[in-house]
């Protein structure tokens, strides 16, 4: 079994990996159930990402003279990334390591 995104793989399961997982988990469901959680682990970083991005951008959006903050998950989302001041991760790791006054 083989896990690919974008069309390139990243990772394998042997066939004896398989067969310990199968020890566990029921060969008639196997493939349902390891798609389960491959999207419970996907989902549940989407999730805390989500909470992490909400904290932080909550308070600035108002500061920001936003007044009306969409409930809708990928709306507030895109609300956030069209600030001017919003950085992503890597472009926050990249200013942290400038020298200061660069």
């Amino acid at each position: 079994m083989k896990i690919s995104v974008n069309d390139v793989e990243l990772y394998t399961i042997s066939e004896t990996q398989l067969n310990v997982i199968k020890d566990y988990v029921s060969a008639d469901i196997i493939d349902a159930d390891l798609k389960r959680r491959l999207f419970w682990v996907l989902n549940h970083l989407y999730d805390q990402a989500f909470i992490g991005l909400k904290k932080e951008w909550e308070p600035k959006l108002a500061a920001n003279g936003i007044e009306s903050i969409p409930t809708n998950k990928d709306a507030f989302a895109q609300l956030v990334f069209s600030q001017p001041d919003y950085l992503d991760r890597a472009a926050r790791d990249a200013a942290a390591t400038q020298p200061s006054g660069v």
